[in-house]
């Protein structure tokens, strides 16, 4: 199956940035495991690259939920996106204003470390959270703990957990035989939306001709991958 156009075009946006933000060869992961691929969000540090992929993240949201943000939202619709503090704070505002230039308007807010204890106080910037069904968004879910503390931030402050959105799936098995995105879909009764998955890098380099590193990413997902 092909990789769908926001994600073939997140791919050569990555691939083409001055700093490789997608790299093939060997590399170890925090798991131990050999990867032929990395994949680092963390250099979408300009303006331009920041809005290319709030522009990804958007199609992705609208793919997932087609009535966000419009008067005829139905009431399990996401209302108000949250991004965990730091790196889902200039994420979440980015895809805010990318989906309100859509005509999409919807909330955002994110959390503080640390809680404030004088001015407005608390821990949450941004749109209330409380009785909002919230979509939670981050780059990757590598063991499930950010999130699971993102959840938790939700709930506290009265909001519910609608969805989850992140850039990247890896599509590979977590602790058993289940991804930790399947794992984190059974154990919070939400879905998870990507912008890329593992199967659309393959597409994407076999689309290419990129045989070789095709063929690695083939072989990798053959011992870790998941359905």
């Amino acid at each position: 199956m092909p990789a769908s156009q926001y994600a073939s075009a997140i791919i050569e946006t990555a691939l083409a940035a001055e700093q490789p933000i997608l790299r093939f060869g060997t590399f170890t992961l925090k798991s131990g495991r050999s990867s032929p691929y990395f994949f680092n969000f963390g250099l979408f540090n300009t303006g331009a690259l920041l809005l290319a992929l709030a522009s990804a993240f958007a199609d992705a949201i609208l793919d997932a939920y087609p009535d966000l943000g419009t008067a005829a939202a139905a009431p399990d619709t996401p209302r108000v996106l949250f991004g965990p503090a730091y790196k889902g704070i200039p994420l979440v505002a980015a895809i805010a204003a990318e989906l309100a230039r859509r005509g999409r308007d919807v909330g955002y807010s994110y959390n503080r470390k640390e809680k404030k204890d004088h001015g407005e106080g608390g821990s949450i910037v941004g749109a209330p959270l409380q009785g909002q069904r919230v979509l939670i968004v981050d780059d990757v879910i590598t063991a499930g703990t950010a999130i699971r503390e993102a959840h938790k931030i939700v709930e506290a402050e009265g909001g519910k957990t609608a969805g989850i959105v992140e850039a990247l799936d890896r599509e590979e098995r977590g602790h058993a035989q289940l991804s930790t995105v399947q794992e984190v879909e059974h154990e919070l009764g939400v879905k998870v939306t990507s912008v890329v998955k593992m199967r659309d890098i393959v597409a994407w380099l076999k689309d290419q001709g990129r045989d070789s590193e095709c063929k690695a990413m083939e072989e990798y997902r053959a011992q870790w991958g998941v359905n």
